[in-house]
């Protein structure tokens, strides 16, 4: 799906539930409990929806969320659920926050040349959010300093209302470097480098998948500069990179084929998400394609397919996805690109009976769902594609997607107290409480005769003006 990018979402920010404000009360204790982790990360991940380019791509969510969920279902002391993002950055970078937040820049993507690689990072992140690494850092911090975790707390509440200022508080508050990364320790990386490996072969992948990307990490930057965002939050001495080795070879050795799904979400990372140009990647891979340096075909077709969609040369990647997909016709990424030619072309009806078929076999697939009510705005048939985007948001409270499609179905019906409610809780999203509250007004304006839905609006409005209390109360602590 084509119709929201990465550039129309980076600003996006946050929306609080009812009660998910911290309690600062018990915030400076000596020992963080499992709760105020999560509370921690919570708010973190709202921070990152405010301040980064997140990605909202449904196929790429579902790649790396099924990815971590693979990892964290073979890994140890698992206290809290986890949660998997891309930031749109092509430098190389992974981080993991409190409350399972584990973060990858699209850069790795691609930089890494198979899933194992790939799945090292993950489960080396992963086992320092499991290690609590981050939790045992600050509680030695505050040993000395017992307001330190309040500080952290105001210092992410003062980035929700003041960025600029947020993002400076909460580095000296914490000390953690540009993009709140975190300086581990030396025992830390031995830690999760070795549980990181047990978690890597449990879970089916190949044990050399650490050391190859260690030691292309050491090869690409031996002469560089200026460190990239990992090597300067994740040191790489040689011993590690030996170690690595070592450790992996200790595990017999693993054929792991070439993983489609991977080698998939790659080129759509190089296409839609990389600071490469639609010309030069439809280069790169006719280059691929005429040489057979590719690691599978199918994905270099598809990698085809999309740069010729984003040059406007509609005819050339309707043939080739049509071609993937008589080989492989239940294929996501494949029915995501005809979909996005069949609406290019204005052939709604088409996309349509695709999808539903699709909906019918899969109605818990996020890509297909919303795929489907694209399809059926662009049709003039909103109707059908609000109960599909409201039962998003109800699995996924945080869908900006789903959001989005869902403003757009109600701006193209008579419904303007809908529609200025959806902008409300895009707003609020956005952490724009005051321009919430007057799209609400303006709802409340529209709904008179319907007073369960001015109960709801009234409820909302209040709920809000609580949080900017709320926010500014403990910003200022």
């Amino acid at each position: 799906m084509a119709l929201l990018t990465a550039s129309m979402l980076s600003s996006s920010h946050f929306a609080w539930s009812d009660n998910e404000l911290p309690n600062l009360g018990t915030a400076a204790a000596s020992t963080l409990t499992i709760d105020q982790e999560n509370e921690l990360g919570d708010i973190y991940m709202r921070v990152q929806r405010a301040s980064r380019p997140v990605v909202y791509d449904p196929l790429l969510n579902q790649y790396i969320t099924e990815l971590g969920n693979k990892l964290v279902a073979h890994a140890q002391d698992v206290k809290t659920p986890f949660k998997f993002f891309l930031i749109q950055n092509d430098e190389i970078n992974a981080f993991a926050f409190f409350g399972g937040h584990v973060g990858i820049h699209t850069g790795l993507f691609l930089n890494a040349n198979n899933e194992s690689e790939l799945a090292s990072v993950y489960a080396h992140e992963i086992a320092h959010v499991t290690q609590r690494h981050l939790a045992r850092a600050m509680e030695a911090r505050a040993r000395s300093n017992p307001a330190m975790i309040a500080g952290l707390l105001g210092s992410l509440l003062l980035t929700i209302a003041a960025p600029e200022a947020g993002m400076a508080a909460l580095a000296t508050t914490t000390g953690i470097a540009r993009q709140t990364q975190i300086n581990y320790t030396r025992s830390n990386e031995q830690e999760a480098d070795r549980i990181g490996m047990h978690t890597l072969v449990d879970s089916g992948f190949d044990p050399d998948g650490a050391y190859l990307f260690f030691n292309k990490l050491a090869r690409k930057y031996q002469y560089a500069t200026r460190l990239p965002e990992i090597l300067q939050s994740h040191p790489l001495p040689k011993s590690r990179i030996t170690e690595a080795r070592n450790r992996a070879a200790k595990y017999p050795h693993r054929y792991i084929p070439a993983s489609l799904e991977f080698q998939l979400a790659k080129a759509r990372v190089q296409v839609r998400f990389s600071d490469l140009s639609p010309s030069a990647t439809l280069a790169m891979f006719n280059k691929q394609l005429k040489l057979k340096t590719f690691v599978l075909k199918d994905a270099a077709l598809y990698g085809k397919a999309l740069a010729l969609f984003e040059l406007d040369k509609i005819q050339q990647s309707s043939a080739i996805i049509k071609q993937l997909l008589n080989h492989n016709p239940d294929n996501l990424f494949y029915i995501d690109t005809k979909t996005d030619l069949l609406i290019k072309q204005k052939k709604y009806q088409q996309a349509i009976t695709m999808l539903e078929a699709q909906y019918q076999d899969k109605p818990a697939s996020q890509v297909i769902a919303m795929n489907l009510a694209h399809a059926y705005i662009e049709a003039e048939k909103s109707d059908k594609a609000i109960p599909i985007l409201q039962d998003a948001i109800f699995y996924e409270w945080d869908n900006m997607v789903a959001y989005q499609l869902l403003l757009d179905a109600y701006s193209k019906t008579d419904n303007p107290a809908m529609e200025h409610y959806i902008q409300a809780e895009i707003m609020a999203l956005q952490a724009n409480y005051d321009g919430a509250i007057d799209q609400l007004n303006y709802a409340h304006k529209n709904s008179q005769g319907d007073p369960l839905q001015l109960a709801r609006i009234e409820a909302r409005i209040r709920q809000f003006r609580q949080y900017e209390i709320e926010i500014k109360k403990l910003s200022k602590r």
